[in-house]
């Protein structure tokens, strides 16, 4: 049987053309998208504060998955049992390196742990007496 090739090509993209449409509607209509997304960015908000009582400088720059700088690297944010990881890097006013970060923070967005690194004498002798928190270089 010899098959037409101008027919089996409008009937192929009629079908990728509708299932495209299909899979568009279904994602712009889902409403728990925004309240998800409300939820995360709400958590991300939260463990910028967090980092800034750590480090404790006024002009961090930091880069996350609200506002990531490519430049930096990569940024995660992902739920766990017990809360939300999440990960990304900051750097301090007139530096050029970007220090990473790991945080763990549970579902009310209080910390778990907290790690960086960053080989700053002040936040080595923080990691020191604090148990939630670690530093290495």
């Amino acid at each position: 049987m010899v098959m037409s090739h101008k027919v089996f090509r409008v009937v192929f993209a009629f079908a990728v053309g509708l299932m495209v449409a299909i899979g568009s509607f279904q994602w712009i209509s889902d409403s728990e998208r925004s309240v998800r997304r409300a939820e995360e960015e709400a958590i991300v908000i939260a463990s910028r504060d967090i980092l800034r009582s750590y480090v404790a400088d006024e002009g961090l720059e930091i880069s996350d998955a609200v506002d990531r700088v490519r430049a930096a690297g990569k940024v995660y944010l992902f739920p766990t049992d017990a809360g939300w990881e999440l990960s990304g890097h900051y750097r301090r006013r007139d530096e050029k390196t970007w220090h990473a970060y790991l945080m763990s923070v549970d579902a009310n967005a209080a910390l778990i742990r907290l790690s960086v690194q960053d080989g700053n004498d002040a936040l080595a002798s923080l990691a020191a007496s604090d148990p939630k928190f670690t530093a290495s270089k």
